[in-house]
């Protein structure tokens, strides 16, 4: 579908390198036209191989330092003001790990759009697909290696969902979240913004006044994914999560590990593996992002400094604890579980 709309994704990443062209190559296949990066505190080369590509004209990027726990926040905020956000017909607010697959159209954000009767944003559901017992990290598309998540009307004992939205530059925004907009909803009717699900129907209303802490950025899943999903590889391969585990613990030694996280996301009840239509043209785009000078270089060593890290965490005995308790761990979510119990069923 041929559009002139300008969609500018917004992101925040610390230690995503080896995921960054996958990610980029995609958003550009489904039509988003404007890249605006925030990282922080980088230790694997994401910041440089972002610092090349805006060289070439294909993002912009800027340091976001941790200075406290709100620093995605502070970058959102700071992303209202920015050029590529001021300008874009719609601005896209997701990360690294989750890919927009459109089921409608030629599969682009614009057909997505048309499709829900172009209102002010659209909040898709999240799809959490599962490790897959893929244990050793390699350097191929994600979308292509994990094709198995949960049922997507239910998430462990939870049937509603988190999303993720677009959102139109005349929505009368109060602040970005990283789920959803915000605005004024003691606003007259008639001043209340149009806003969809995944399959066009007007969002519920607990969710848009944020009725409770469970609806600000969930609403149930049955039914809203007809022209979108939001594929999410929160875990990807057992060698990765071991990187992003550290990523937000420098060191682990001497501290309790939780397998609730990876529990939640590792449910492979559910193959799905529509979001393989758009691998060949991703692998065509990845090809020539990676030919462009200098480009291909450092993703490399963005591989190579995620390996390194993998071999460095095993050396701890807590990180090897960790791996041998995620191969062990139930299939089932801790909630999942607690109700089987219940039951008296096998958990």
């Amino acid at each position: 579908m041929a559009s002139d709309l300008r969609i500018t994704a917004v992101t925040c990443v610390k230690n995503e390198g080896p995921f960054l062209l996958e990610w980029i190559a995609f958003n550009r296949l489904i039509g988003v036209t404007d890249f605006l990066f925030y990282s922080n505190d980088c230790t694997d080369g994401t910041d440089r191989l972002l610092d090349r590509l805006e060289e070439h004209g294909l993002v912009a990027h800027l340091p976001n330092p941790a200075q406290n726990r709100n620093y995605q926040m502070q970058a959102l905020k700071k992303a209202r003001g920015h050029p590529l956000v001021r300008k874009a017909d719609w601005v896209w607010i997701a990360d690294v790990d989750e890919f927009l697959n459109i089921h409608v159209g030629d599969h682009t954000i614009p057909a997505l759009i048309e499709a829900c009767g172009n209102p002010q944003a659209i909040s898709i559901t999240f799809q959490f697909f599962a490790n897959g017992g893929i244990e050793a990290f390699e350097d191929r598309p994600v979308i292509a290696q994990f094709l198995h998540s949960h049922n997507p009307d239910i998430w462990g004992t939870d049937t509603a969902i988190e999303v993720k939205s677009l959102v139109r530059n005349d929505f009368p925004v109060d602040y970005y979240g990283a789920h959803r907009p915000f605005h004024d909803v003691d606003a007259p009717k008639a001043q209340q913004p149009t806003w969809t699900d995944g399959s066009g129907r007007p969002v519920p209303p607990r969710f848009r006044r944020r009725a409770n802490k469970r609806r600000i950025r969930a609403f149930p899943a049955r039914g809203a994914r007809d022209f979108a999903t939001l594929n999410h590889y929160a875990l990807r391969s057992l060698d990765s999560y071991l990187v992003k585990n550290d990523r937000g613990d420098v060191n682990r030694e001497h501290r309790a590990f939780d397998d609730a996280y990876w529990r939640a996301r590792n449910d492979p009840a559910w193959k799905d593996d529509s979001i393989l239509r758009y691998l060949p043209p991703l692998e065509e785009e990845m090809a020539r992002l990676k030919a462009l000078p200098g480009v291909g270089a450092l993703h490399e060593e963005a591989v190579a400094l995620h390996r390194a890290k993998r071999d460095q965490l095993l050396a701890q005995d807590s990180y090897r604890e960790m791996r041998n308790a995620l191969l062990s761990a139930s299939r089932f979510s801790v909630a999942e579980a607690t109700l089987r119990a219940e039951l008296g069923l096998p958990c």
